[in-house]
C-alpha cells in the first residue's frame, strides 16, 4: 500500500514535471522583414466539425434572403469567418456546410451555442457540464434511502470518514476530486479562454496542454487509479451489500465536493482546499496506527473491544 508521506511529493513531482513541455495557445504568422508575430486565434478553426444539439438551427443562404434549417444530430465543417461590423448583435458571422447543397451563414454565438464538437473528450465535456447536477441529486437520494433502510435494520454501515474501511485510498481520491475541481474554478475564474480552448481541441496528454490544464488532467487520471485501487480494497475488506453502499456513498462524497469546489468563489475555494487538505493529511498520519489485532478474525484494531468486522471482544 501506498504510504501517505509519498503521496504528496509524488503529487507534487507530477505537477512539476507537467510544467516542463505545453503546445503553445498561440499562432506564430511572420511579419513585416521576416520577424515572428504571434496572434491569438479563435478556440475553434477553419475546418472543424460540429454536431448540431439544437431542435433547428436556421442558417442564411447567400444573398441573406433564403434560410435553411439544420436539425438535431447534423454534422457540420467550419468553412469561413466573415465581419459585418454594421451589425449590433454579433459581428462575427460563420460559414458552416452540411453538405454540397446546404451551405450557409449563421452568427458565431447562435452557433456557438447549438453544437458541441464532435471528438468524444468535447462531447463527455459538454454532458457533464450540463447534467452533472442531476446525478448527483440521484445519487445522493439513493444513498440517503439505502441509508434509512440500513439504520432501521440496524446492520453496520461502512461510510467514508465516519467508518471507513481499511484503506487510505479512498479519502485519496476525494482529496483528489477536491484538488479537480478547485483547479478547474481557477482556470474558469482567471483564464477561461484556455479552457474554451481546450473544449475545441481537447487532449488527454498533460504535455500537450498549458500548465493548469495539464495538472487537471493528471488529477483525472490520478483519480482513475486511486478509484481501482479503492475498488480492489474494498471487495477485498467488505461483503457485496456493504461494497455497495459504501460505493454510493462515497460517489455521493465524491459528488459533492466537486459541486462544491466548482461553484464556490475560488479563493473560498483555496481556504476550503487547504483546510480540507489538513483534515485529511492527519488522518493519513494515523492511517497506519494499528497496533492491536482481533482473536477472531486476525483484522488489524486501533483499540482494544468489539472488532468492527466479526463483533468478537478483544480484551
Amino acid at each position: 500500500m501506498l504510504k501517505s508521506k509519498y503521496i504528496i511529493p509524488f503529487l507534487i513531482v507530477l505537477a512539476l514535471v507537467t510544467a516542463c513541455h505545453y503546445r503553445p495557445m498561440y499562432v506564430s504568422d511572420g511579419g513585416a522583414g521576416g520577424d515572428s508575430v504571434c496572434v491569438y486565434t479563435r478556440a475553434y478553426a477553419l475546418n472543424s466539425n460540429f454536431q448540431v444539439e439544437a431542435d433547428t438551427l436556421w442558417i442564411h443562404m447567400l444573398p441573406f434572403m433564403d434560410t435553411v434549417a439544420l436539425v438535431r444530430g447534423d454534422k457540420v465543417v467550419v468553412a469561413e469567418f466573415d465581419i459585418h461590423p454594421q451589425d449590433s448583435v454579433d459581428s462575427v458571422w460563420v460559414k458552416v456546410a452540411r453538405d454540397q447543397e446546404t451551405i450557409g451563414w449563421i452568427q458565431e454565438h447562435r452557433l456557438l451555442e447549438n453544437i458541441v464538437p464532435v471528438d468524444p473528450i468535447s462531447r463527455f465535456i459538454h454532458f457533464f457540464s450540463n447534467v452533472h447536477t442531476l446525478p448527483f441529486f440521484l445519487v445522493l437520494a439513493v444513498f440517503f434511502l439505502w441509508f434509512v433502510y440500513r439504520a432501521v435494520r440496524r446492520k453496520q454501515i461502512k461510510l467514508i470518514w465516519l467508518n471507513d474501511i481499511d484503506s487510505i485510498f479512498p479519502l485519496l481520491l476525494s482529496l483528489l476530486m477536491a484538488i479537480a475541481a478547485t483547479t478547474y474554478n481557477s482556470v474558469q475564474h482567471f483564464v477561461p479562454d484556455t479552457w474554451e480552448r481546450y473544449y475545441y481541441e481537447p487532449s488527454l496528454n498533460p504535455f500537450d496542454v498549458p500548465f493548469i490544464l495539464g495538472f487537471f488532467i493528471v488529477c483525472v487520471w490520478l483519480i482513475v487509479l486511486v478509484g481501482v485501487a479503492v475498488l480492489d480494497d474494498l471487495f477485498h475488506q467488505a461483503k457485496a451489500e456493504v461494497a455497495f453502499f459504501y460505493l454510493v456513498g462515497l460517489v455521493s462524497c465524491c459528488i459533492f465536493i466537486y459541486v462544491f469546489f466548482t461553484y464556490v468563489p475560488v479563493y473560498l475555494a483555496y481556504v476550503c482546499l487547504i483546510v480540507y487538505g489538513m483534515g485529511c493529511l492527519r488522518w493519513f498520519r494515523k492511517s497506519d496506527r494499528y497496533p492491536y489485532v482481533c482473536g477472531a478474525c486476525g483484522a488489524k484494531l486501533r483499540t482494544k473491544g468489539v472488532c468492527p468486522h466479526c463483533g468478537a471482544l478483544n480484551e
